[in-house]
């Protein structure tokens, strides 16, 4: 049964507001979500709605976008100067063009990610909303597993000169 510190593997489809939505996101032909519930890693009403589930079981509910990634902030999107994105006295376009996606931080240091919406002269518009808020999010699947935590153990070698440790565990330092 899906319960706290339990590792689940399950399959989902997500989708833009009802199951007749635009399809955001699906594992159904990759590797299936695998997480240690109730470890806040999830959004809290994903887990509330998988709680008690088994093995097989399917599922299919609505997280509003409240209770998912908030509504959209009129404060997130702010203007930015242009020469902010300034590096060796020239601004790289290929980044700075409207819908990418630009990782900065704010003024304690914390990474936040922007979407350029506009570029003008000298100001950028970066829209810092999380990209599915003001999103209701839809999703239907199957728990495909439930077992105890796997604790990965880590990998540690010192390398040497020349060409790896060969160490044969396949993790590339070979």
């Amino acid at each position: 049964m899906v319960t706290d510190n339990k590792q689940i593997n399950l399959n989902y489809n997500l989708r833009n507001g009802n199951a007749d939505g635009i399809m955001i996101e699906s594992t159904l032909d990759s590797k299936p979500l695998s997480f240690v519930f109730g470890q806040g890693k999830m959004l809290p009403k994903f887990e509330e709605n998988i709680a008690g589930l088994e093995e097989g079981d399917h599922f299919e509910f609505t997280i509003k976008s409240a209770d998912a990634y908030g509504e959209l902030k009129d404060g997130a999107i702010i203007d930015i100067p242009l020469n902010t994105f300034e590096a060796n006295g020239s601004i790289d376009y290929e980044m700075v063009k409207v819908g990418n996606m630009i990782p900065m931080q704010d003024s304690k240091g914390q990474r936040m990610d922007g979407i350029v919406k506009e570029i003008g002269n000298d100001m950028v518009k970066m829209d810092f909303n999380h990209p599915l808020a003001g999103t209701d999010l839809y999703f239907e699947g199957e728990i495909l597993a439930i077992t105890e935590p796997v604790m990965e153990l880590a990998h540690e070698h010192n390398h040497g000169e020349g060409d790896g440790c060969g160490c044969g565990s396949g993790c590339g330092c070979n």
